[in-house]
Formats: C-alpha cells, structure tokens, sequence
C-alpha cells in the first residue's frame, strides 16, 4: 500500500511510500496482541506488595482464655487474623509478574498492530523530522501542521533524537519512540503514528529480517 510522504510542515512532498506487505499489511491476529500487551503491562509491575501475617504482626502469643467453658470459639493469639490488628490471611508476598512469550509472537504482535492502523488510515509518514534545539513549541507546530493537535500521537524515529525527544516530553499525549524500541502497547494507544521515512526502512529491515 502506497502512502503519501510529508514535509515536516504537513504539506505533501508529491510522493508517495509504498510498506511493505509483509510488514504493515498482514492479517491482524488479535490473540498475539492481547498476548504481547498483557506480557507489556506484566514487565510494569514492581510486584512488591506485602501485608503481614500473623508471626509478624506485633502482639503477644499468650493464650487469650482457656479453650472450653467459655461459650464461644478457642482463640490461641491476639494476632489470629480473626481479631482486629491481627495477621491477613493469604495476603499479597512480594512476587515477578513477568512472564516469557515467544518473539515470533511478539514480532507477530506489532505487525498486526501496525496493520490495524494502515488500515484504519491512522499513520502519517513524514520526509524528515529535525529540530534546531529542544523547543516545545516546534513540536507543537508539527503536530498542528498535522492537525494532530488533539490527537494521542506517536512518533516513530529511526535513531534518538535528543531536541525532538525534548521537545515532546512536556506535551500531553504526544510520545517519541525508535524503530528498534516500538512496542504492541504503544502503537494501540496512540491514536494516531507518526513514522519518518527512516523509520519506516529501519521497520522493514527489522522485522523481514527476523522473518
């Protein structure tokens, strides 16, 4: 599928970039996003919740009255979690969410991504991105060239770009990420992809050489 290629102003250049099939026009699978989504959002989680439990919880381990005779249930401990102040049963342990998927999954899991939003009409190629010094208001002046202004965007370079990373890092909604670093999770969110025409080469020789 061919797309028209951008000036960094937002006007067209008259030509046009054809993606490669095999990386932007697959058939979605909808599994191996949910897969490498949920995979993501595990990796994100420190896991280092805890409550205590009832040998350590401070309190006496005295036995609070004597087992029969007294009409109501044996208790042993002040710090039996049936008692207030006492330990949590089966509480939350410090545990590691994260959890191995296959990078075939993976690699199937951004193209898919990616092929929704060729389809949906959802990226815009630009020519080059490049910015005199971290401004914010240069940023802002792409996006809106872009009429992007309201819009969750993402741009895709194909190296760091330390002014144009600067540069965005104070808008709402707007994220700068590499060829090589784009991940499932960033490319649902966003609404809208911004790729550089860099990027894109960088995208094909990535995953057609992982093929």
């Amino acid at each position: 599928m061919e797309v028209a290629v951008l000036k960094q102003s937002g006007e067209d250049t008259g030509r046009k970039i054809a993606l490669a099939e095999s990386v932007f026009g697959i058939e979605p699978n909808d599994h191996a996003i949910y897969l490498d989504v949920k995979q993501y959002l595990a990796n994100q989680r420190q896991g280092t919740h805890k409550s205590k439990e009832r040998n350590e919880v401070a309190g006496s381990t005295r036995k609070i009255k004597k087992q029969k005779g007294t009409g109501g249930a044996r208790a042993g401990s002040i710090k039996s979690p049936v008692f207030r102040g006492g330990g949590r049963i089966f509480g939350p342990r410090p545990r590691n969410y994260s959890f191995k998927l296959n990078k075939k999954v993976k690699q199937l899991a951004r193209q898919s991504a990616l092929a929704y939003k060729l389809k949906d009409n959802n990226i815009s190629i630009l020519e080059s991105i490049s910015f005199d010094g971290p401004k914010t208001k240069d940023y802002l002046k792409l996006l809106n060239g872009l009429s992007l202004t309201n819009k969750k965007t993402l741009l895709v370079l194909a190296d760091v770009d330390q002014n144009v990373v600067l540069s965005s890092r104070n808008i709402k909604n707007a994220q700068v990420t590499t060829a090589s670093n784009l991940n499932t999770y960033e490319i649902i969110k966003a609404d809208t992809l911004i790729i550089s025409e860099g990027a894109v080469q960088k995208l094909e020789e990535i995953y057609n050489s992982a093929s």
